[in-house]
């Protein structure tokens, strides 16, 4: 938006300047060209009174010629009635049908010329000469000041320089107003991206009237997500309050009854159901322990839960190798209980569906574009052929078939994913890509 803006003026006031100042410059050159036409007439008028003062003296006026006539875009000729023209005086000898009509009609005349104009004036030099044709004109050739003459460029650089200064000042002024609206508008994109981060102070509302009442309307927004939010958590903590008193109470007539088994089997249900109790309550207070944006030291935290299972595979006599090239921490989108959960859950398949000794390979490696690799390998049967094995509920093996679901989850939401293979093992190989937060 601030560089569009700075665009659009930038376009805008280029063009009204150049609509006002190239008829300008050229202005200038036209009034150069009319002060030397006035200072023209004055020479002619002192040319004339030394012409007709001296008479048939022409040593006096070719000394005045040669004296005004020094460059400076002004050239003064006298032109003497002759067929030779063998007696006229400066730089421009010679006649034409100007100079023919000026000397008969005895009026002074002002002509358009190649690069300039041209001032002819007859001179009566009175007594018996005054007859037409021998009357003296005197010719003034202006020429058209050229670009460093009479302070032309001089008056055009002023000119440029004025331009520039007036388009820098839009500029800046231009760059000032995109300031006074972006700013507003980054500052609270920047308070919306780190909502779920706490802590969270609210953006102070600046700016646009629109852009304050965006801030105002976004700061009430969140106001009532937390209160919604709040009042969710507190309700799934009377929830889990509630539904414990009755387990408690199930779990003292499970312990009664005279049966053994019948005992054993509801208390390993009720266990269940407790279990699940606490993970709803875990979910549902998630987001109040690691914010919106969960994130962790994936390096760390799967090298820890991977070694954790490294004595149960040497209890089944199973070659259990891992290694890994990361050099150090790297950040993933996921919580550490969701990591460990991927973990368990890719190590567990192994270990249930595949033979004791049978060998197992995890690594663990960098990912493009941030994030990390985990690879699992074993030397088992491998995946069933034409089962996916990654949608809930699926399974080969007669288990829940909700692990490589619970993996395939955790690795999408992510910002990664889940892919399925043979291994050089000859088993299966499973590559969970963990993307950055």
């Amino acid at each position: 938006m601030r560089r569009s803006l700075i665009t659009t003026v930038a376009a805008a006031v280029a063009m009204v300047l150049l609509a006002m100042l190239v008829p300008m410059a050229l202005l200038l050159r036209g009034y150069a060209l009319e002060d030397r036409i006035s200072r023209a007439a004055l020479e002619v008028q002192a040319t004339e009174t030394v012409v007709s003062g001296a008479g048939d003296d022409r040593g006096t006026v070719e000394v005045y010629l040669s004296r005004i006539n020094r460059g400076t875009g002004i050239d003064t000729t006298v032109l003497y009635p002759g067929e030779d023209h063998a007696t006229d005086l400066g730089p421009d000898p010679g006649e034409d049908h100007r100079v023919a009509d000026a000397r008969t009609t005895g009026r002074a005349r002002l002509d358009d010329a190649d690069g300039g104009a041209e001032i002819l004036v007859p001179v009566s030099l009175g007594g018996s000469s005054a007859r037409p044709e021998n009357t003296p004109v005197i010719r003034v050739v202006v020429h058209e000041p050229g670009w460093t003459e009479s302070g032309i460029l001089r008056s055009w650089l002023v000119l440029l320089a004025l331009g520039l200064a007036l388009l820098a000042g839009a500029l800046v002024l231009a760059d000032r107003l995109g300031r006074s609206f972006v700013q507003p508008i980054r500052a609270l994109a920047t308070y919306a991206g780190a909502l779920g981060h706490r802590p969270t102070r609210p953006v102070e509302p600046t700016g646009p009237a629109e852009v304050r009442e965006l801030s105002a309307a976004l700061t009430r927004l969140v106001a009532r997500i937390e209160v919604l939010l709040e009042r969710e958590r507190a309700g799934v903590a009377d929830l889990s309050h509630r539904l414990r008193t009755p387990i408690t109470t199930l779990r003292l007539r499970a312990e009664g009854l005279p049966d053994a088994d019948d005992r054993a089997r509801l208390s390993a249900d009720l266990d269940e159901l407790e279990a699940m109790v606490d993970h709803v309550v875990r979910e549902a207070r998630r987001s109040e322990r690691e914010g919106l944006v969960a994130a962790v030291d994936g390096r760390a935290v799967l090298s820890d839960r991977v070694r954790y299972w490294e004595p149960l595979a040497e209890e089944q006599d199973r070659s259990f190798r891992f290694g890994s090239t990361v050099p150090g921490p790297v950040p993933v989108r996921a919580a550490e209980e969701d990591l460990v959960a991927l973990v368990d859950a890719l190590l567990d398949n192994v270990f249930t569906h595949t033979a004791d000794g049978t060998g197992v390979a995890v690594s663990l490696a960098p990912r493009d574009g941030g994030g990390l690799l985990l690879t699992v390998e074993d030397g088992g049967p491998g995946f069933p052929d034409g089962l996916d094995v990654v949608r809930r509920g699926t399974s080969g093996a007669g288990s829940t078939g909700l692990g490589l679901s619970i993996v395939d989850r955790t690795a999408t939401e992510s910002g990664g994913g889940l892919s399925l293979g043979r291994s050089a093992l000859g088993g299966a190989r499973v590559v969970v890509e963990l993307g950055a937060p």
